[in-house]
């Protein structure tokens, strides 16, 4: 039952990964990008990152499934998105770049976490556990770039949003397939 439920969530992850990938466009194409600016292309992907994560932690409550991961971690995404956006000192990179590595730890923790999970119940599926490593990837990128230009952060988080939403987007077509076997092979 798990595993059909999961599959058939197949579209958030599509969503999220998709996202990225235009997160990533976004970053890297936009080569002179303020601060500003790129807070709010931030702000965007998070926040939608966060509701779609929501969703699913709803779909998976109402389905009786564990909702806990992607509760805190949409919580995480909005609460990311919102602190870009109304923290009084933001307009300074620094403090951007601390909000970025944070989110990212702690969503990468949470996607390894769920990526062992995963493979209970579809055997050599990595994909989201690498998706989580791509993350801390990220963290560790933000917190050796302290001293960063917004373009320098932006094309960082560009590349990353890449690989994340390439990584996501192959999820989700895996997921899109294991909900068409029959529910006894799973």
């Amino acid at each position: 039952l798990v595993r059909v439920i999961l599959a058939k969530n197949w579209w958030s992850v599509l969503i999220r990964g998709t996202a990225a990938i235009v997160l990533g466009a976004v970053a890297v194409l936009w080569r002179d990008i303020s601060l500003g600016s790129l807070i709010l292309v931030f702000f965007g992907f998070a926040l939608l990152d966060g509701v779609v994560g929501l969703a699913g932690a709803v779909r998976a409550a109402e389905a009786h499934e564990r909702w806990t991961p992607l509760l805190v971690e949409a919580i995480i995404g909005i609460s990311a998105a919102l602190l870009a956006v109304t923290w009084p000192g933001i307009m300074t990179t620094i403090v951007l770049i601390y909000i970025i590595g944070a989110w990212a730890l702690l969503t990468g923790v949470l996607e390894i976490a769920s990526g062992v999970l995963l493979l209970r119940h579809f055997r050599g599926e990595w994909l989201l556990a690498l998706s989580g490593f791509a993350s801390l990837l990220l963290c560790v990128l933000m917190a050796s770039l302290p001293l960063a230009s917004p373009g320098g952060i932006a094309l960082w988080l560009g590349v990353y949003a890449f690989a994340f939403g390439a990584l996501l987007i192959a999820l989700s077509l895996r997921l899109r397939s294991w909900a068409r076997l029959p529910v006894a092979e799973s």
